[in-house]
């Protein structure tokens, strides 16, 4: 089990990275001492990302709000979801391959097999690995949930487009860096390595 968590000092965080990387130095000086916004976790969270995959961000605004229409107002439950109908899914926007998603997600939580508070006790590998047994979550979006829902410092996603393009421009690489690669060039941003792939997304802006 995890210890207690104590609150992160973003200042003293942005002098290690700068210290630890020149590369780095020169993009905190830029945009200045940062965090990884957080936001909260849950279930609204999963939902919210599997309705948005593959699609614009209009359109999966557009869909969670009729989601919510059906729903009655307000972040539909796990239980709902559970106990709702594919037709009534569909009639909201949702493909068939995203309602398989979220009955299994929702069968999850319904069920106890998925605990979102016991996440936050566990090590991300852990917390991974829980995630990616539901049906249509992925690495990438276990670590988006580790980064921006539970806070964690050390998380590296080296398969994200922003941050390879990120490290491609910072870095000189002459084309698009492979994940081994931003794997080894973020060694010695360890164990801030979330505070640093915010910097690099932040680069891009």
């Amino acid at each position: 089990m995890r210890k207690a968590k104590t609150a992160v000092d973003h200042r003293a965080v942005a002098k290690q990275l700068s210290s630890a990387d020149p590369v780095l130095a020169k993009i905190i000086s830029r945009v200045g001492p940062q965090r990884p916004p957080q936001s909260p976790g849950g279930f609204p969270a999963l939902l919210r990302s599997i309705v948005f995959q593959q699609i614009s961000g209009a359109a999966g605004t557009a869909i969670l709000r009729r989601v919510r229409a059906e729903y009655g107002g307000g972040t539909p439950t796990a239980r709902w979801f559970y106990d709702t109908s594919p037709t009534t899914l569909r009639r909201a926007g949702l493909s068939p391959q995203k309602i398989r998603y979220l009955k299994d997600l929702s069968s999850r939580v319904v069920s106890g097999t998925l605990q979102f508070p016991r996440l936050r006790l566990l090590p991300d590998e852990q917390v991974v690995e829980h995630l990616t047994e539901v049906l249509g979550i992925g690495e990438w979006t276990a670590q988006m949930y580790l980064l921006f829902h539970l806070d964690r410092p050390d998380v590296l996603p080296t398969g994200d487009l922003g941050l390879r393009k990120a490290v491609q421009q910072a870095y000189g690489q002459r084309s698009l860096p492979a994940p081994r690669t931003v794997q080894r060039i973020g060694r010695s941003w360890s164990p801030w390595r979330s505070h640093a792939t915010y910097y690099l997304w932040r680069s891009l802006e």
